[in-house]
């Protein structure tokens, strides 16, 4: 890709990247004159019982198409004084998700892959790795709970509940606990392509004495019309809704060196932070916005319960993540012909690829919201 986004690469190596990404992070820090500050993760939340909650404070806004964010770099920039983006922190990445809990589910369950192509691949071939596994509270108004797991190779057919367990072990709430060991079921999916970019935030009436660290992101999605991908004859299409959403999460903080650690400030600097960030934005895009309060994950069930899909119907269907990482299924045959097997991979890449619906290149999405 070009010099000044070094990031979008042809790797795999989520380690690389990110190491990448913290390195130049830093870098600017200390351009901006925050050099003898050190860098901290999003702490957990500690709730009012005592309880140590994976916190993860983000805001978004959907609007009906990438043309609507042309420019948005810039703009971020000229409506939110103290915001710095982060020179060469851009990368970008494409993926599948999978909502995998109903409406009556306290919360949601989600599989989700990456995917870095190698070089000299073909480009038009999206082939899910690095599965993850994860549970998320509802909607996307407030500072919600997020717990994942990356499931190893080697275990992409098991049940991931044990490492899931494993991994948050005492931290995980009694609730989420008993939601996680509820079998997972497939409800539909949606293919990603996303444009991502880091920026600093300083302004003392809003973050005090830190300096909050922020990751945009541009996504561009089609949600399938079927939970298996399959054509729709109602909508002449395997794909049913296309959208574009505007996110800034909170991935971190600088404070002064030996700046004691006070969980309450952390916490008010942070939510001060989205308010401060998202007021402004609402207001640039208040014409073009869609009032969605669901999460990407959630509008796979609407989509999908707005086509007419019973709860029995995906029930029957049975579909397991894992097989959307397989070229064919071993036992899924085509109505029509049962003698040929059903692609999944490449129904999962007509959400990517789909002539009349296709999600622009990670370059294109870049050079546009950069304009």
């Amino acid at each position: 890709m070009t010099d000044n986004r070094p990031l979008i690469k042809h790797i795999k190596n989520h380690d690389a990247l990110f190491t990448d990404l913290a390195l130049i992070r830093n870098a600017h820090a200390a351009q901006l004159g925050f050099g003898e500050y050190g860098y901290h993760k999003t702490p957990k939340f500690i709730s009012p019982d005592g309880q140590r909650q994976c916190i993860e404070p983000e805001r978004s806004i959907v609007l009906p198409n990438l043309s609507t964010l042309k420019g948005v770099k810039t703009i971020l920039t000229e409506v939110l004084p103290g915001l710095c983006l982060v020179a060469k922190s851009d990368l970008g990445f494409r993926y599948p998700t999978a909502a995998l809990a109903g409406f009556d589910a306290p919360f949601i369950k989600r599989f989700r892959s990456e995917y870095f192509h190698r070089v000299g691949e073909d480009r038009n071939i999206c082939r899910p790795t690095n599965l993850s596994y994860g549970i998320k509270s509802r909607g996307k108004g407030d500072n919600r709970q997020e717990y994942e797991i990356w499931v190893p190779d080697d275990q992409l057919q098991q049940d991931p509940l044990p490492l899931f367990i494993d991994k948050y072990g005492e931290d995980l709430p009694d609730d989420v606990r008993d939601f996680a060991t509820k079998t997972p079921i497939v409800h539909g999916w949606m293919g990603v392509k996303r444009a991502a970019f880091e920026a600093l935030y300083h302004d003392p009436q809003v973050t005090g004495d830190l300096v909050i660290c922020l990751g945009f992101s541009v996504d561009v999605y089609n949600i399938g019309a079927r939970p298996d991908l399959s054509f729709s004859h109602e909508l002449q299409s395997s794909i049913a809704v296309s959208n574009v959403e505007l996110e800034w999460e909170i991935m971190g903080y600088y404070a002064p060196s030996n700046h004691p650690f006070d969980h309450d400030v952390v916490w008010q600097a942070i939510n001060n932070s989205l308010s401060a960030i998202g007021d402004p934005i609402a207001e640039v895009y208040a014409e073009q916005v869609i009032p969605i309060q669901e999460s990407k994950t959630e509008r796979i069930l609407s989509t999908i319960r707005a086509q007419g899909i019973s709860s029995e119907q995906i029930a029957s269907m049975n579909l397991k993540p894992w097989e959307f990482l397989q070229t064919a299924s071993s036992h899924r045959r085509k109505p029509k012909d049962p003698s040929r097997s059903i692609n999944l991979l490449g129904r999962l890449n007509r959400l990517f690829y789909q002539s009349e619906r296709k999600l622009p290149s990670l370059r294109y999405i870049h050079d546009l919201i950069a304009e």
